[in-house]
């Protein structure tokens, strides 16, 4: 192997751990290739936003119903069991970061996913959830 492939490091501290390696080493090249991929810290924050925001039950709730249909305010709280006032709340969070849009019909506004790729982080984080085995 290379010498700059591989720089090796003091074994960690740690006792008895399985899910570590016995000796530490940066595979440079690896690493260097990984590091041209990364997304730039503003991306990761946005991303890291977006899990905060869908984190919640009541908002995933909402997500949910709205990959389902294009749905009224008054729809949705009914559908998620919260306040007309507390639906209006979780939208605009959700319109914040781009994740729902709406249109006005009349008097009505309806809300739907902004686009598929709305729909398919919460339909990904299902499947793993059923993958798992931990759906209850």
């Amino acid at each position: 192997m290379p010498e700059t492939a591989l720089r090796t490091v003091p074994p960690p501290v740690a006792e008895n751990q399985d899910d570590v390696c016995e000796i530490l080493y940066v595979d440079e090249a690896r690493v260097r290739a990984v590091a041209n991929r990364m997304p730039t810290d503003t991306a990761i924050t946005r991303v890291t936003d977006i899990f905060k925001i869908v984190g919640d039950p009541t908002r995933a709730r909402i997500v949910f119903a709205l990959s389902q249909a294009e749905l009224c305010v008054c729809d949705l709280a009914n559908l998620v069991g919260i306040s007309i006032s507390a639906v209006s709340h979780q939208l605009r969070l959700l319109r914040s970061l781009g994740l729902v849009k709406f249109r006005k019909d009349g008097r009505l506004v309806y809300y739907a996913l902004s686009d598929e790729h709305v729909e398919q982080l919460l339909s990904d984080a299902l499947a793993h959830v059923q993958h798992l085995g931990t759906e209850a």
